[in-house]
C-alpha cells in the first residue's frame, strides 16, 4: 500500500451511503483528484476502486458513527489503527483529522508529516475534508501529501 487514509468515523451521510467522504460539501474525493493523489475524480461508492491504486481507507471508530462530538469517548481504536499498520505496511497513513491524530498519537498534533513512523510507515495529519471543518480546510497540506507520495 502507499497510502492509507484514516478517518475518526463514518458521518452520518457516509453511514446511509455505506460508502466513505459521502457528505454533501465533503472536500476528500475532489481533493484526491485536484491533488494528484488519484488520475481522477472518484464518487464515493468507488471508494474499493483506490486499491488498485494502492490506496486503502479506514476509520478510528468502526462501532459508531456520526460527528466526532457524536462519539463516545472510548470509541476511537488506536491500538487496532497501529495492528492494521503493523499488519499492511503502508508507505504513509493519513489521518483525515486532528482529532483521530490526537487519539492515535496520544499528543498533539499539527498539520503536515510527523515526526515519528509506525514502523516505516510515515505519519501525517492532514485538515479534514468534511464539510462542518470548513473554517480549517487547507488543501495545501494535500497537496504536499501527493508530492510526499513521488518520493
Amino acid at each position: 500500500m502507499r497510502l492509507v487514509f484514516c478517518g475518526t468515523a463514518l458521518g452520518e451521510a457516509s453511514f446511509r451511503a455505506r460508502a466513505y467522504y459521502a457528505g454533501p460539501g465533503n472536500h476528500f474525493w475532489p481533493t484526491l483528484a485536484a491533488v494528484g493523489i488519484t488520475p481522477r475524480r472518484f464518487a464515493p461508492p468507488e471508494y474499493a476502486d483506490l486499491l488498485a491504486l494502492g490506496i486503502g481507507l479506514t476509520d478510528l471508530c468502526k462501532s459508531h458513527y456520526g460527528s466526532d462530538a457524536q462519539l463516545p469517548a472510548d470509541a476511537l481504536d488506536g491500538e487496532a489503527l497501529l495492528w492494521k499498520v503493523r499488519l499492511w505496511k503502508p508507505q504513509r497513513l493519513a489521518f483525515t483529522s486532528k482529532t483521530g491524530a490526537r487519539a492515535a498519537l496520544g499528543r498533539a498534533v499539527d498539520y503536515g508529516p510527523q515526526p515519528e513512523h509506525w514502523g516505516d510507515t510515515r505519519l501525517w495529519v492532514l485538515p479534514s475534508p468534511s464539510g462542518r471543518a470548513v473554517k480549517f480546510w487547507d488543501a495545501s497540506v494535500w497537496k504536499a501529501l501527493a508530492d510526499d507520495l513521488v518520493t
